[in-house]
């Protein structure tokens, strides 16, 4: 609860996240690997995004004709992602199949087994616990199709320096978390050691690459890498 209240304030009047509708970079070059690289026709599959926030990502998919689910355990997040949608199709007349739900992505999954083609983790379960994060590892594979895509973005430790100032004067209750000052999101960060022992339990990691970006907080723009992980189940 704690962590819904703080990313609930977050995103009402947000010092760290984006609001906009525009996909992440990310994430559109991982669906040009789709249909490059493996040959996927994107369209008519179905796409479970976790941590959905105002639905960037999963309009974008909602566009190539892909049958999505957003969960967000955020209201305001749901409000604006809602009402993207709701102004998109007033103002094109255009209607997408995709759909959101209140849900904390730490906890059981209310599908069938195997029902995603595709699942998305845009920097959304660093702020799970360890219970948490193996939950949503049982079910993230369970509801992935056999060899279905899973795409993560995790924060990196590796050579952030950032982050290694964030875990010393800020540090969480558990491995390699610290809590946000001003914020209090609890992010997790990831060696490569880390990252692929944990989700090489569960999926078969296609490529992993680590990215580093700048992101813009209380007027300052901060360094911070990333890993960019393709899995497979």
């Amino acid at each position: 609860m704690a962590q819904e209240n703080v990313w609930d304030r977050e995103y009402r009047k947000s010092k760290l996240l984006t609001k906009e509708n525009k996909p992440q970079a990310d994430v559109v070059r991982f669906v040009q690997f789709l249909k490059r690289e493996q040959g996927i026709e994107v369209s008519n599959l179905r796409v479970l995004d976790l941590g959905s926030g105002t639905g960037r990502n999963s309009f974008y998919f909602a566009e190539l004709g892909v049958k999505v689910i957003g969960l967000e355990i955020s209201d305001a997040a749901l409000t604006i992602a809602k009402e993207n949608i709701r102004e998109h199709l007033k103002t094109s007349g255009v209607s997408y199949d995709i759909s959101y739900d209140k849900k904390n992505i730490g906890e059981r999954l209310p599908y069938e087994n195997s029902t995603f083609d595709i699942l998305l983790d845009v920097t959304s379960s660093n702020s799970l616990t360890e219970l948490e994060r193996e939950m949503y590892l049982i079910e993230t594979h369970r509801v992935l199709k056999e060899s279905g895509y899973f795409f993560v973005k995790a924060l990196c430790k590796d050579g952030d320096e950032n982050a290694k100032t964030l875990l010393k004067k800020f540090p969480g209750k558990e491995k390699d978390t610290y809590v946000m000052p001003d914020i209090g999101i609890v992010e997790r960060v990831w060696t490569k050691e880390d990252f692929v022992r944990t989700y090489e339990k569960y999926f078969t990691i296609v490529g992993l690459e680590k990215k580093t970006s700048y992101t813009r907080m209380n007027g300052r723009s901060y360094k911070r890498n990333f890993w960019i992980g393709y899995l497979r189940k």
